[in-house]
């Protein structure tokens, strides 16, 4: 090799190739992220307001996904130290069973288009506000503007969604408040985690599984027995595989690439993809308030994705198993 391959601009030229190519393959793992939860808004709004219940589809949620995801446990048990384990406890408190079931409990008390509105769209201000405080990671002045604009678009959706719908609950509004800083909490320990995401899906699915299975079966919460087959069939591949395992293991790719605050701020896109999903399977269509709100959210998105000097410094070595 040339002493010209090693000059520092070559050596400059091919780490700004690297960084360019993580951004994109991030963006694309949290484009995937995005889809699979803003339909799970839509989805799971459906079978809640017909047969099933949340009970019903936390269990098809985390049970079928620890199942699917076994064998990632099994095959590395040997990495898997008790360290591992209490540490998937741990994201399983923050982004499994008790996320699931703050929001559904939002959901009961506001609206899905106020749940799919509200938490997505505050998670990327917590987790900003959170790598400010405690990491001491400096988001500059774009960033903050993306965050300014998330925040007012937020406010024009629920102002928007109260005109139709009517005021929304505190107590609701506050549980999807929770379930936003619980998820961005997760990001953010997850990057600085020694998991690969896949091992942290499995583990949240196995650790959600075997607090709330327990608890499922001995109070008799099933209500298959009253549900069309077909209707299960949806929400188990819904919950049971995208959510658990695709999701999951897709937003944790993206935080490793992109870091946490852009893959976040990206997620919070969620309110846009699910406004528009609603219309043909709900019937719901946003007001002229809430499209523009969506429109805000955006651009603040796009403010608050790009990248800073710490978010270029991710981990890149958490390869795919």
């Amino acid at each position: 090799m040339s002493g010209a391959d090693l000059s520092p601009a070559a050596v400059s030229t091919g780490t700004s190739r690297a960084g360019s190519r993580d951004r994109w393959t991030g963006m694309m793992w949290a484009a995937l992220a995005v889809s699979i939860f803003s339909g799970w808004f839509v989805v799971t709004r459906f079978s809640v307001t017909r047969e099933l219940r949340i009970w019903d589809i936390t269990a098809l949620r985390f049970g079928i996904g620890a199942v699917l995801l076994a064998p990632v446990l099994i095959r590395n048990r040997a990495r898997l130290s008790p360290a591992a384990w209490r540490e998937g406890l741990l994201f399983a408190l923050l982004w499994g069973m008790p996320f699931v079931l703050l929001v559904a409990f939002g959901l009961g008390l506001t609206s899905a288009a106020h749940a799919a509105s509200i938490t997505p769209t505050l998670m990327p201000l917590f987790a900003g506000l959170f790598a400010w405080v405690f990491h001491d990671e400096r988001q500059g002045r774009k960033r903050w503007a993306g965050f300014a604009a998330i925040s007012a678009g937020l406010v024009l959706l629920v102002l928007g969604g109260a005109a139709v719908h009517g005021s929304p609950s505190p107590t609701g509004l506050g549980a999807l408040a929770a379930a936003a800083a619980m998820w961005a909490v997760y990001t953010l320990l997850f990057r600085r985690s020694s998991l690969t995401p896949i091992e942290s899906a499995a583990l949240i699915c196995f650790w959600s599984a075997a607090l709330f299975l327990p608890v499922y079966l001995l109070f008799g919460l099933s209500r298959f027995s009253q549900a069309p087959a077909a209707e299960i069939a949806l929400q188990a591949l819904y919950q049971g595989v995208l959510m658990s395992g695709v999701a999951i293991f897709t937003f944790n790719r993206a935080v490793s690439l992109l870091g946490s605050a852009a893959a976040t701020a990206i997620i919070a896109l969620i309110p846009a993809v699910a406004s528009i999903l609603a219309i043909p399977a709900l019937g719901e269509i946003p007001t002229t308030l809430e499209w523009a709100a969506i429109v805000i959210i955006v651009a603040g998105v796009l403010l608050a994705s790009r990248p800073t000097a710490p978010t270029l410094q991710v981990k890149t070595q958490r390869s795919v198993p």
